[in-house]
C-alpha cells in the first residue's frame, strides 16, 4: 500500500528523464545582468573579476529520486506538491531541461545548476554563489535536497514556494541576469524542443508561469534520506557509530541544537532537522553595522517591491539584515532560516553566508555562545561549555546524515575537515565556551 501510494506520486522516472535528456538536449548556459545601481554601483564594479564555472551537466546524480529511500515521510512528502502544479513525468522531465539550460540566463553562462549542482548535493560549495559576468553575491546558496518540505525558500524566506523561489535568480543581476521572466522565455521559446515539450505537458507555448512550475516539479523530486542514520531509526543499531550515537544524545540535549533544528523541543525530529523558523545565531553582526543597515532598508522594505528586495538581499550588505527585509520587524535584524541538516557533511561552507569551513568551526562559533555586540541575538544561544570529545561526537553524527547517494563523498569530506580542524579552529573559545553567557547589549531606541 506504501510502495503503490509513493509511485503514483510521480511514476517511474528514471527511464524518461534518461530518454528525455537525449531527445531534447540540454544546453547550458547563464545568469543575470540587470545592474544595480540605486544599492549599490561599486559592490556591482567589485564582483566583475570572477570568472563563472563551467555549467554542470544533467549526470546521474540529477535524476529524480526515489521514493523507496528510508527516511522518506510519505505524508510530508504528499502534502508538499501543491495542488495547483501536480507532478507528472513528462512535467518533470522538462523541468530538469531547464534547471540545466543556460540559455535561460542574459549571456548564456549560468544555469539553476550553476550554483546547485547534484554532484555537490545541489549546492555549488562556495561561501557565495557566482553569476554572470563573474559577479559574486552575498547569500551561500542552500540545496535544493529535500527544498519541497521547506516552508518558506531562501535564507530569509522571500518566496513562499519553489515557484516563486525559480524566478528570482532569473531576473537578478547578480545571478541570471534578465531583464524579465518574459526575456527568459523568449530565449528558449523558438527552440523547437521547449516547443514541443511545454506544448506536451501545459497544452500551450512556452510562458513564464509554466516555466516556474516545471523547475519547481524537477526541484521537487530531490529527496534525499536514506542515510545511516534513518538505518539506526528504522531499527539497525549499528548503522551508526558510538560517536555518532553519543553525538545525536547531544543533539537532543547538552549541544542544545534541537532548540532550532527540531519542530518541538520535547519530541525529537529524526526527518528533517529544522523548526521553519528563523534565529539571528550571531553570525555577520561585527562585521556589518546592522542598525545602521536596517535604517537604509526601510525605505526599501516600506515599498514592497519584491524583486527589490531579492537584490538588496543578494547583491549589498543589507543581505546581513536577513528576515527583517522580509517582516519590517526589528527583532528579526539579522535572523535567518534553519537549515535541513541532511547531507550537511557535504554542502559546507556553512551559514547564510558561506563563512565557515567546518562543522567544527559551527560547533565552536555555537560553543562559546557569541552575544557579543549583538542586541538581536537569540535567546537560546549561549555558552555551551562542550568539550573537544562532545565536538568530535556532533560532528560523527552530523556526518551519518549524509544520504547514500553521497557516501564517498561524505567520507572523503570528513576526513578533509577533520584535518583542517587540527590546523585551524578560528571559532575556537575555550574560555567563553566555559564561561557565563555575555551581558547582551540592549536594541538601540527606535
Amino acid at each position: 500500500m506504501r510502495v503503490a501510494k509513493r509511485t503514483r506520486l510521480w511514476v517511474t522516472l528514471m527511464p524518461v528523464v534518461s530518454a528525455a535528456t537525449l531527445m531534447l538536449g540540454c544546453n547550458s548556459a547563464g545568469k543575470h545582468a540587470n545592474s544595480m545601481t540605486e544599492a549599490a554601483p561599486d559592490r556591482v564594479t567589485q564582483q566583475a573579476t570572477l570568472k563563472a564555472p563551467p555549467i554542470p551537466e544533467a549526470g546521474p546524480l540529477a535524476r529524480p529520486r526515489s521514493l523507496r529511500q528510508v527516511g522518506v515521510p510519505d505524508g510530508a512528502t504528499r502534502a508538499a506538491i501543491p495542488p495547483d502544479n501536480p507532478q507528472t513525468a513528462e512535467k518533470i522531465v522538462l523541468g530538469q531541461m531547464l534547471f540545466f539550460d543556460g540559455r535561460l540566463s542574459a549571456d548564456g553562462t549560468v544555469a539553476c545548476s550553476t550554483c546547485h549542482d547534484p554532484d555537490h548535493a545541489f549546492t555549488d560549495r562556495r561561501p557565495a554563489s557566482i553569476g554572470i559576468k563573474g559577479r559574486v553575491g552575498q547569500r551561500n546558496a542552500p540545496t535544493i535536497l529535500n527544498a519541497l518540505y521547506n516552508k518558506t525558500q531562501f535564507w530569509d524566506g522571500r518566496a513562499k514556494t519553489l515557484e516563486e523561489q525559480a524566478a528570482l535568480p532569473i531576473v537578478n543581476s547578480v545571478e541570471m541576469g534578465q531583464p524579465s521572466l518574459d526575456a527568459a522565455v523568449a530565449r528558449i521559446a523558438t527552440i523547437g524542443e521547449y516547443q514541443q515539450g511545454f506544448s506536451r505537458v501545459f497544452g500551450r507555448p512556452p510562458n513564464g508561469p509554466d516555466l516556474l512550475r516545471a523547475i519547481a516539479s524537477y526541484e521537487r523530486t530531490q529527496l534525499s534520506f536514506d542515510s545511516p542514520f534513518d538505518h539506526f531509526i528504522a531499527g539497525d543499531k549499528n548503522a551508526i557509530d558510538a560517536a555518532a550515537k553519543r553525538g545525536w544524545e547531544l543533539f537532543n540535549t547538552r549541544g542544545r541544537c534541537n532548540k532550532c533544528h527540531a519542530l518541538s523541543e520535547d519530541k525529537r525530529d529524526v526527518t528533517n532537522f529544522k523548526d521553519d523558523d528563523f534565529h539571528n545565531i550571531g553570525i555577520g553582526i561585527i562585521r556589518h553595522n546592522v542598525v545602521s543597515l536596517a535604517r537604509q532598508a526601510e525605505h526599501l522594505i516600506n515599498s514592497g517591491d519584491t524583486a527589490a528586495i531579492d537584490r538588496a538581499a543578494i547583491q549589498t550588505d543589507m543581505s546581513a539584515l536577513g528576515r527583517f527585509l522580509i517582516t519590517k520587524k526589528e527583532p528579526d535584524i539579522a535572523s535567518f532560516k534553519t537549515p535541513n541538516l541532511r547531507n550537511v557533511m557535504v554542502t559546507g561552507p556553512y551559514f547564510h553566508d558561506g563563512s565557515q569551513e567546518t562543522l567544527w568551526d559551527v560547533n565552536d562559533h555555537y560553543n562559546k555562545g557569541d552575544g557579543l555586540k549583538n542586541p538581536y541575538l537569540d535567546q537560546d544561544i549561549q555558552p555551551l561549555a562542550l568539550t573537544e570529545a562532545d565536538i568530535d561526537d556532533l560532528v560523527a553524527f552530523l556526518a551519518s546524515l549524509t544520504s547514500a547517494d553521497y557516501k564517498e563523498q561524505g567520507i572523503k569530506e570528513l576526513a578533509r575537515q577533520r584535518e583542517l580542524s587540527r590546523m585551524k579552529r578560528p571559532q575556537r573559545d575555550t574560555a567563553r565556551a566555559f564561561g557565563s553567557k555575555p551581558l547582551q547589549p540592549k536594541p538601540p531606541l527606535p
